[in-house]
């Protein structure tokens, strides 16, 4: 109602993710992903002006740069000035003239890789690939069914928040709301991961 199609999108993979746990055939499952890529352009009507501007932009992010493109090539050009090591801590140009908009939630991995270049933002993509495997290793060795279904929907939640986020960043994917994990500024956002984590880890240790 908010509205907030990319956390609503977001519940698509989860729900593959469970029926795929929960032993659902493989077949059915791409039966419903079907079902869901042939009502596209009936889905495509109901959505608002401006969701509708950000696939557009992400198709054609030139069509629109100092409107519904702005966001996209200003983020890539901050993480392309920031070349291997970055410019430095506070020292980029893209967030300190403030030409990066919402960097400090949507756009942080734009800011982190002006400020810190390839090398650190590899650093954090280690750092959330390690994440993701001790959760994938959590869901594979807990006790019961539940267990199971409960690591593994936070195991894609978190799996598609980091790769929706940084694909918008570096225009790979349409510009959502969906923050970064851990990063991104947003007080009920950090509330939830927090919560997730302490799931995970209470499913871990009654393996």
């Amino acid at each position: 109602k908010q509205p907030d199609l990319g956390s609503a999108i977001i519940l698509v993979p989860i729900l593959i993710g469970i029926l795929f746990l929960n032993g659902t055939r493989l077949l059915s499952i791409f039966i419903f992903l079907g079902y869901q890529v042939a009502l596209i352009p009936i889905l495509w009507n109901f959505l608002k002006i401006y969701q509708k501007k950000r696939i557009l932009t992400f198709l054609d992010p030139m069509g629109d740069p100092l409107g519904s493109g702005y966001n996209v090539i200003q983020s890539k050009i901050a993480i392309g000035s920031g070349s291997f090591f970055g410019k430095g801590f506070l020292d980029g140009t893209q967030t300190q003239l403030n030409f990066l908009p919402v960097q400090h939630t949507d756009f942080i991995f734009s800011t982190l890789g002006e400020q810190f270049g390839f090398f650190g933002c590899f650093i954090i993509l280690i750092l959330f690939f390690f994440l993701i495997y001790k959760a994938i290793s959590i869901t594979m060795n807990a006790k019961d069914k539940l267990g199971a279904l409960i690591a593994g929907s936070i195991t894609i939640y978190f799996t598609c928040q980091i790769i929706i986020n940084i694909g918008m960043t570096i225009g790979l994917l349409p510009v959502t709301g969906l923050p970064l994990p851990f990063i991104s500024y947003g007080g009920s956002s950090i509330l939830f991961t927090y919560i997730s984590i302490g799931l995970l880890l209470n499913i871990k240790m009654r393996k």
